[in-house]
């Protein structure tokens, strides 16, 4: 070992005058042992060793190797490298770490990935805000007591387009019970999601979401407190009232902070779940919500929390209950003597033709309407299917021959100018599918302001 190349502490200088006053004799062996702190045997030891070596032996022999145990400089520049390269450039460091364990084969820790990016000037994407103080919940005992449940609209495949991820989580656990893309928040993306849960986990006792209109009707806080004491209250949604079906009460946050768990969770999934997507190739909504499952079982498996009760509340649903005819929408109609009724301007008739014999005429009947089931018409516990139907169209009066009529339009931008004749227009029967699934995508996959 070189002394030219050695930097010696303050420590270790005062150490070296030392050995070197006891190795000329100015001061006892004894006197530098107790001035040191050491032994009279290692400061005969130090003596040795400074005559042979002189101040480099006051340094610890590996002070100038690499250790056996450090990260290679190999594996360093590849992990700079793909740092540097899409889709891991938009990944935080823990996801980072979690990516190069299971693509790469690179195993290291957060500390010493955080240490070797920041020294080399790749910082994380997930930008750090000022702290703000927020009184904290404690989280509920037992699994499905309480579930937090809201959307966020984010460019998951890229680009500037936005899907709305409606998503759940378990207050006392922190799992995701399900998660459901689709073009905007909506109702079908809440049914979605809750069907999803209730399959993987079952009926949870309540659900805390926000004051959104899809959950509670915007004239529940304009009722006053004398109708309220009169048994007054707003209409349920269409959600509120598949969740009374369900027995799962609904509670209503007044704040972003009080759901302070879900806010949480869409940073965290902002953050990866487009990594994943990139990784995988996947570029659809179909796509995403297929893979989602798959990503919730290994996102549990990281982040999930033991409660403090390991009995779950969480219910199971009667055998005789159907799911799929309560997460719908349900209107009241009422049939006419054909067994035919009108919905968003748009006719429908029974298929059953026993229908008669069991439905009196004019009789009130309950409309189930969704994309999972269809049209179906549900009479006290009786359920049938319904096809579109085309009413006949009324012959006209004749118009004599003699004498034809010419219509002239008078002004030039009217709708007739535009008209073709030639063209041939489709029957109903090929539009009855279109106009079925265009009400049905006014119904469910509207966008709420």
């Amino acid at each position: 070992m070189k002394t030219d190349v050695i930097t010696l502490t303050r420590k270790q200088l005062i150490r070296f005058s030392i050995i070197n006053k006891a190795t000329a004799g100015f001061i006892t062996v004894s006197e530098a042992a107790l001035a040191l702190g050491l032994s009279e045997r290692q400061i005969k030891r130090l003596k040795k060793d400074v005559k042979e070596n002189g101040a480099a032996a006051l340094v610890h022999k590996n002070s100038l190797r690499k250790p056996t145990t450090a990260i290679s400089d190999a594996i360093i520049a590849k992990i700079i490298e793909l740092k540097s390269s899409k889709p891991y450039k938009n990944a935080n460091f823990k996801h980072f770490v979690e990516l190069l364990s299971e693509y790469h084969d690179i195993k290291l820790s957060y500390s010493s990935l955080h240490r070797i990016l920041v020294s080399n000037g790749l910082l994380s994407p997930k930008t750090k805000r000022r702290f703000k103080p927020h009184r904290r919940r404690s989280r509920r005992p037992q699994a499905g007591l309480l579930l937090q449940v809201d959307a966020t609209a984010f460019s998951w495949f890229g680009g500037k387009a936005k899907y709305a991820l409606h998503g759940a989580i378990d207050d006392a656990t922190g799992n995701i019970t399900a998660l459901f893309l689709s073009k905007n928040e909506c109702l079908q993306g809440y049914f979605e999601m809750l069907r999803r849960t209730i399959k993987r986990f079952g009926v949870p006792v309540s659900l805390y979401a926000d004051r959104h209109t899809i959950f509670r009707s915007p004239n529940a806080d304009k009722i006053s407190i004398e109708k309220q004491l009169k048994g007054i209250s707003a209409k349920d949604t269409q959600f509120g009232r598949a969740l009374r079906e369900l027995g799962i009460q609904l509670i209503a946050a007044r704040s972003p902070q009080a759901k302070g768990r879900i806010e949480r969770l869409w940073e965290t999934l902002q953050s990866r779940l487009p990594v994943e997507f990139a990784l995988r190739n996947i570029k659809s909504l179909d796509q995403a919500n297929a893979f989602l499952p798959a990503f919730i079982e290994n996102f549990n498996e990281l982040f999930s929390v033991i409660p403090e009760n390991l009995e779950s509340a969480f219910g199971s649903v009667p055998k005789e209950f159907d799911l799929d005819l309560c997460l719908c929408v349900k209107d009241e109609r009422t049939l006419d003597r054909g067994g035919v009724f009108s919905y968003y301007n748009k006719y429908f008739k029974i298929v059953d033709t026993t229908y008669s014999e069991l439905i009196p005429a004019n009789a009130k009947v309950t409309i189930c309407v969704s994309p999972v089931i269809g049209i179906k018409i549900k009479y006290k516990q009786l359920l049938f299917d319904a096809l579109r139907y085309i009413k006949p169209k009324k012959t006209s009066a004749k118009i004599d021959e003699t004498e034809p009529r010419i219509y002239k339009p008078q002004a030039p931008g009217h709708c007739w100018k535009n008209y073709d004749k030639t063209v041939p227009r489709k029957s109903n029967l090929e539009e009855s599918d279109q106009e079925i699934m265009s009400m049905l995508s006014d119904i469910f996959l509207k966008g709420y302001a």
